[in-house]
This record gives structure tokens, C-alpha cells and sequence, in this order.
């Protein structure tokens, strides 16, 4: 029988996040207490954000800027 093993979505962390976007950390945590970014929590409650969602947000700023 084979094994089932779910495709794991990379996480980042705030830093990296601030980083892809150029901006301060605190910038980062601001967003996502505002809802602009969705994160999951670890469970030394830290937040992680979605690789995917991340590049999305970037590329729709990127299409905005451009038009």
C-alpha cells in the first residue's frame, strides 16, 4: 500500500518576510495584526507566514505598481 505524504507549504518567518518585501520587521507584525497577511502560529506562538500567500501579495503589488 502506499504512503500518503502531504506536500509540507514552506513557512517564513517575519524576518524573511520583511526582507522579500523591504521592510522593517515591525512592519510585518503590523500587517498581520491588521489582517493584511494571514500567519499560523507555532506552538511557541510565533508567528509563520505562508511562502505562497507571501509571493502572491508580491506579485499583485508588483502588477499595481506597473499599471
Amino acid at each position: 500500500m502506499p504512503k500518503y505524504t502531504p506536500e509540507i507549504e514552506p513557512l517564513l518567518t517575519p524576518a524573511e518576510v520583511a526582507s522579500v518585501f523591504r521592510v522593517d520587521v515591525k512592519t510585518i507584525t503590523r500587517w498581520a495584526q491588521a489582517g493584511k497577511l494571514s500567519f499560523v502560529l507555532t506552538l511557541g506562538g510565533h508567528r509563520r507566514f505562508r511562502e505562497s500567500e507571501v509571493l502572491a501579495l508580491l506579485t499583485e503589488g508588483t502588477r499595481r505598481r506597473n499599471v
